[in-house]
């Protein structure tokens, strides 16, 4: 359990970060693919990206949050980093296959 906003955030960065670079390896690996597979590799990464920014966005409410308001933000933050969590690994294994 995170004691504090500023440790959340910490937290929250570094799983960004992993992401980021996550999304990196596999957009080398779409450009490296057949043909007919980089265009369903490019929608992948499309949502991908997009689901890393609605999570930028989060994790920004959360340090603008004053007060306690942040541990509201942060129940409703989980949800969105759980997908995201979800996404990432569903497009790892596709890119693997």
């Amino acid at each position: 359990m995170m004691s504090t906003k500023d440790e959340y955030v910490a937290k929250l960065k570094a799983q960004l970060d992993e992401w980021s670079t996550d999304i990196d390896a596999l957009e080398v690996k779409a450009s490296e693919a057949k043909a007919e597979l980089s265009d369903k590799y490019a929608e992948q990464l499309a949502e991908l990206k997009a689901k890393r920014d609605e999570a930028k966005v989060k994790m920004a409410e959360v340090q603008d949050a004053a007060g306690d308001a942040w541990e509201e933000l942060k129940k409703g933050g989980e949800e969105a980093w759980s997908s995201i969590v979800k996404a990432v690994s569903e497009a790892r294994k596709k890119f693997n296959d």
